[in-house]
This record gives C-alpha cells, sequence and structure tokens, in this order.
C-alpha cells in the first residue's frame, strides 16, 4: 500500500515528466531528479548555462523555480508553463541564488476567521 506522501510525489514526477517533455520540444535542457530532500524536479538551463530547478507545488498546481511572483505558472495548462519556463530560461534566471518558495498558510486561515 502506497502512502499519500509517495502518491504526491509520483504525481509530481509524472507533472514533471510532461514539463520536460514540452521543454525539449522547446530546445530546452532539462535534467529530472530528486533533491536532496527526496523532490522531484527539473534542473534547467538557462542562455547563460546556468541552472534553475523547477519544483510542482500540487496543492496549488504550480511550476515554481524561485519565491517571486514571476517565478511560478500554472501547472495546468502543460503547453502554456513550458513556454513561460522556456521564456524565462531564454532571457536567464535572475541573479542570486534560488530561494524555496514558502506559502504562509495561516495568512489564509486568518483570512476565513473574518
Amino acid at each position: 500500500m502506497t502512502t499519500a506522501r509517495e502518491r504526491q510525489r509520483a504525481h509530481q514526477q509524472e507533472l514533471l515528466t510532461l514539463l520536460r517533455e514540452q521543454l525539449s520540444s522547446l530546445e530546452i535542457t532539462t535534467v529530472l531528479i530528486v533533491d536532496n530532500t527526496g523532490q522531484p524536479c527539473l534542473e534547467v538551463v538557462d542562455r547563460h548555462f546556468r541552472t534553475r530547478r523547477v519544483y510542482v507545488q500540487t496543492a496549488f498546481h504550480w511550476f515554481y523555480w524561485g519565491d517571486q511572483l514571476d517565478e511560478r505558472t500554472s501547472s495546468l495548462r502543460l503547453a502554456s508553463a513550458a513556454k513561460r519556463i522556456s521564456t524565462a530560461a531564454r532571457e536567464g534566471w535572475r541573479q542570486g541564488e534560488q530561494e524555496p518558495l514558502t506559502v504562509d498558510l495561516s495568512k489564509i486561515v486568518d483570512a476565513y476567521r473574518t
């Protein structure tokens, strides 16, 4: 029997595999890996040969490659997501380290309390 976490990881890997196929058709270099925390992700190379990792946030249906608002896109439309990520890679990733995406769920809970 598989756990919920195992099913989630399998779903993330499936979405990333589909995204990888789309990005490959757009001539973007990608490698599907599992990071040191066990999260599946795509390593995507930009025009300056810098690598960013693209992750899946399944609860919000996002692909993301940083913590900024313009560093995420919907995972519900793969072709559109691949186009957005390929554009970002062709323009070059922003300078600096890749920051992890954090979602403050307390803000969401507070919004429903009022």
